[in-house]
């Protein structure tokens, strides 16, 4: 692992503390932990992609929106995890500044791809539930294409903000960042001097996406609300990687169109097994 700055000299890694008051123990199980949770949430999400690669009949635009989700689900895992796992497994937090400035951004940049697809969503059921019949003309797989590649654009914007604003900050030490990965709130913390400029299915899945969020990007502005670093790390993973996990099932294994596939594919495989 890097060493800690104490001093204030330039730093020039950072070091992911992940929870301050983990025993050294409980390391591997945590690895463990974190290593399964980011298996299953790729090959989940994966598997919505495959099948809606090789099933001409799920290339519909409600569908695009699933894809679109669940290829930024296995993006922000891929960019999160490797570094916590590689934190616990071989006691390896040490990452490059410019390294946790790339990881800052895309962390930032999948939240708000997933914020833009969750408005997309809510866009067409609303566009199907109050305009029935003009849906098909209005939410076409051309119209969702569009929509969707400009969501995996427009997102890099805010994000891309924050990251040049970083990139001319000072870090003079300490560079200890308790947290799974390189945020935002994290880095403002090492910030040295002024940091002021740095500063239903659906419904279930708006709650547990949002309101953590507000919980923890508010404490910083109400003194009597204290949260300790275990705490918001929790929360944090919390927001950060369960949505992710219970995606595919939410919205794509509780669909029926997709269980019909799945069942179709099982009576296959049982015909060939038969002979």
């Amino acid at each position: 692992m890097g060493d800690v700055d104490t001093n204030f000299t330039t730093v020039s890694e950072f070091l992911i503390v992940g929870f301050p008051d983990l025993q050294r123990e409980y390391f591997h199980l945590v690895a463990w932990f974190f290593f399964v949770l980011y298996v299953i949430t790729v090959v989940g999400n994966l598997i919505l992609v495959v099948v809606f690669a090789l099933e001409p009949s799920l290339q519909k635009p409600m569908y695009i929106i699933m894809v679109s989700l669940a290829l930024s689900d296995i993006g922000f895992t891929t960019v999160a995890l490797p570094k916590l796992i590689a934190r616990y497994w071989w006691n390896d937090g040490s990452i490059g500044v410019h390294t946790c400035f790339f990881q800052r951004h895309m962390i930032h940049y999948f939240g708000s791809l997933n914020s833009l697809i969750l408005l997309t969503m809510a866009l067409d059921r609303c566009l199907a539930v109050c305009f029935p019949f003009r849906y098909p003309l209005l939410m076409t797989v051309p119209n969702m294409l569009g929509l969707t590649v400009f969501s995996w654009i427009i997102a890099h914007i805010f994000p891309g903000i924050g990251t040049i604003n970083f990139t001319f900050a000072s870090f003079c030490g300490p560079n200890r960042i308790i947290q799974a990965f390189c945020d935002t709130l994290s880095l403002t913390a090492l910030v040295c001097g002024e940091t002021n400029q740095y500063g239903a299915s659906y419904g279930f899945i708006i709650a547990i996406y949002y309101l953590p969020r507000f919980f923890v990007y508010s404490t910083p502005f109400f003194p009597n609300l204290t949260m300790t670093a275990d705490k918001r790390m929790v929360t944090t993973l919390f927001y950060s990687f369960f949505p992710p996990l219970i995606n595919p099932f939410i919205y794509c294994l509780r669909t029926k169109e997709i269980q019909d596939i799945f069942k179709r594919w099982i009576q296959r495989q049982k015909s060939i097994a038969q002979g």
